[in-house]
């Protein structure tokens, strides 16, 4: 589709910069490279985190625990960084962003090494939860950083960008995380990948950092050049008071919700699927490890190209049409999980399991993409904190509970059955949210 075509203006763009002339007809006016940059951030993050899940059984059997103790790993590790996620979001209202994100690539380099060197399984794991504690900090300045680069109908593409390198990272950590553990050992597996982490991290500083609310200035210019500006508000001092009112906005309540229920599905299926196939297939780990990320990375890049074209197609010309394209992507995924685990034969088994991924990839950028439209500039780093800290819950959850049923019945099937009932929750849930987004999404521009 063609773009529209406006008069160009100068806009200040840059703290420190003189102005800049832009396009403001353009998609993206300042072109893809920090939604790239950003990709590769989320990228390498679920890269690292997701070695364990490629690994695991070479590490069960190294260090001699249990699926309990397997599903606490990225549990602890989740709510680790949870703790830290309120103040990362207020730092990233406040803080230079890219700054931020660039620090927080080069500790999780330094993490993945610690995992390699660990002599004990107590050591191990306190490893990983200093990744997940710094894991979690890059959401919140990311997103308000994309958020003011790209304006609301690039946002679907610049975050389907961004969740494309994080779910991609999840199948991709898996098999890189069994092949090398096969052949190497899964002791060099976390030194290898520390170098990409390296290169990512000087990727970051090569981004500049732009104003704040940049991206709905330009919405409004593409209305009527000269447009006035959004009235500044005073930040308030108390950072639990800027999260209650973020919470005041009904569709960011229920798009946070919904995402979380999503994630625990998710992080679940993830984080067990190799040893599920392995489990019931007769696989190898890493045979078992390649076809996991094989299958789930191929639907994740089907799931974003089609979900993010899709979402913001008929974005300010259709009611909530983000959410209801994320509402009918989830159902897709949700339904297609429930045959992945109860439907025998491992053609048909991987065949949904790309299926639910295409489902879960397509709806995750859209929903969020939709967060960002109901909160006004001004706090959306503090909002997407708030959203990362209850879906990083959710998504914590998820492997844990896997592992406690699984020890509880003996069987790793039905502890899979377990996360398809908050699916079919967060569908319902979305749909009632879409009552309220079109006029959130306009108070957020006044």
């Amino acid at each position: 589709m063609p773009e529209a075509t406006h008069e160009e203006v100068r806009v200040e763009a840059f703290p420190g910069r003189p102005p800049v002339t832009i396009d403001p007809g353009k998609v993206a006016p300042f072109g893809w490279w920090a939604a790239i940059v950003v990709a590769l951030v989320a990228f390498i993050d679920r890269v690292e985190y997701n070695l364990v899940a490629g690994a695991l059984p070479a590490i069960q059997e190294h260090f001699g625990f249990g699926d309990t103790l397997a599903g606490a790993i990225p549990t602890a590790s989740a709510i680790a960084g949870v703790i830290l996620l309120l103040p990362a979001g207020r730092l990233a209202d406040r803080g230079r962003r890219t700054s931020i994100i660039g620090l927080v690539v080069l500790t999780w380099a330094a993490c993945s090494v610690l995992s390699g060197v660990a002599t004990t399984f107590a050591l191990f794991f306190a490893s990983r939860i200093l990744l997940g504690a710094a894991g979690q900090l890059y959401n919140p300045p990311a997103s308000s950083l994309l958020a003011d680069y790209y304006p609301g109908r690039a946002r679907g593409k610049a975050y389907g960008l961004e969740r494309a390198g994080y779910y991609l990272g999840l199948p991709v950590g898996v098999a890189i995380g069994g092949a090398l553990a096969q052949a190497v050992g899964w002791r060099s597996v976390f030194f290898i990948v520390a170098v990409p982490g390296v290169v990512v991290a000087l990727l970051v500083f090569t981004v500049r950092e732009p104003l704040r609310g940049l991206g709905d200035r330009i919405d409004r210019l593409r209305g009527a050049t000269g447009a006035d500006e959004a009235p500044e508000t005073t930040l308030r001092a108390s950072m639990l008071g800027e999260a209650r009112e973020v919470l005041r906005i009904g569709s960011l309540r229920g798009v946070i919700v919904g995402l979380s229920l999503l994630y625990l599905g998710l992080g679940g299926l993830f984080y067990w699927l190799p040893t599920f196939l392995e489990r019931t297939e007769g696989l190898d780990y890493d045979a078992a490890a390649g076809l996991a990320g094989g299958v789930g990375g191929m639907g994740i890049v089907v799931g974003i190209v089609l979900g993010s074209r899709i979402g913001d197609r008929h974005h300010g010309t259709r009611s909530a049409w983000r959410l209801r394209t994320g509402v009918g992507f989830l159902a897709l995924g949700a339904l297609a999980l429930t045959g992945a685990v109860l439907l025998p034969g491992l053609p048909l088994r991987l065949t949904l399991v790309a299926l639910s991924c295409v489902g879960f990839a397509g709806a995750i950028p859209n929903l969020t993409a939709a967060s960002a439209d109901v909160v006004p500039a001004r706090q959306r780093g503090l909002g997407f904190a708030v959203l990362q800290f209850v879906t990083t819950l959710g998504g914590a959850a998820g492997p844990l509970l896997i592992g406690l049923i699984s020890d509880a019945v003996g069987s790793l099937r039905i502890a899979l059955l377990a996360l398809i009932p908050p699916l079919f929750v967060a569908i319902v849930l979305l749909q009632r949210t879409g009552r309220h987004y079109d006029e959130d999404a306009r108070r957020a521009l006044t």
